[in-house]
């Protein structure tokens, strides 16, 4: 007698929400790539052979801009190559790939009045705007899609809801196993979400 079945577990990618194996054939597939390198290297290895050359690339580069020559030693610097664009913050800080992360944090404003602020559900395909309206039915309370301090869009609830927004989070947006199709549909880790507290940030679970 054949045992039963075991569920088998597909990783959907944030960027165009097609199971990662069928990225390069749908119509994101470029957009895809850099998700695809740190999330799913082992179906693509050819993407990741590629950056990490691209990598080596743009270190020689980088020594070649500073005039480090790969001559004779005769003090002759390496011709101009064309130095490649890095993003730069203000005060010349390289801007960092953002991490997928969920992102929880406490404020208090007026000394009485608690707000939770959620940073990162759109990482994990989750449209803002449902978020914060699911948010605000869940715990009656006002919540609202607003620019945090860095010009990036948050949810802010009203209320100390600090510890039980993570279990609402896992349980709405889960490693959701389907039946129909006899897979999970991977949205939000529970590894993924972080707590800020007194300026750490520390894992939820």
């Amino acid at each position: 007698m054949a045992g039963k079945p075991q569920p088998v577990r597909v990783l959907y990618c944030a960027v165009c929400s097609l199971p990662a194996e069928y990225c390069e054939f749908g119509p994101d597939f470029e957009k895809c790539k850099p998700w695809l390198i740190q999330n799913a290297p082992e179906l693509y290895p050819d993407l990741v052979k590629d950056a990490t050359a691209k990598e080596a690339d743009r270190v020689a580069d980088q020594l070649n801009a500073t005039g480090i020559s790969y001559g004779s030693g005769d003090g002759a610097t390496a011709s101009s190559a064309p130095k490649e664009e890095v993003k730069r913050l203000p005060g010349g800080k390289v801007k960092k790939k953002e991490k997928l992360e969920v992102i929880i944090e406490k404020v208090t404003r007026n000394k009485r009045k608690s707000i939770t602020t959620v940073k990162g559900l759109e990482l994990f395909g989750v449209k803002l705007s449902d978020a914060s309206k699911k948010l605000g039915k869940k715990f009656a309370t006002g919540a609202s899609v607003v620019k945090g301090p860095t010009e990036k869009d948050q949810i802010d609830v009203q209320g100390d809801i600090f510890y039980d927004i993570v279990e609402f989070i896992t349980a709405t947006w889960p490693d959701d196993f389907k039946p129909k199709y006899g897979y999970y549909v991977v949205q939000v880790p529970a590894s993924a979400i972080f707590f800020i507290e007194d300026g750490r940030k520390v894992p939820a679970v």
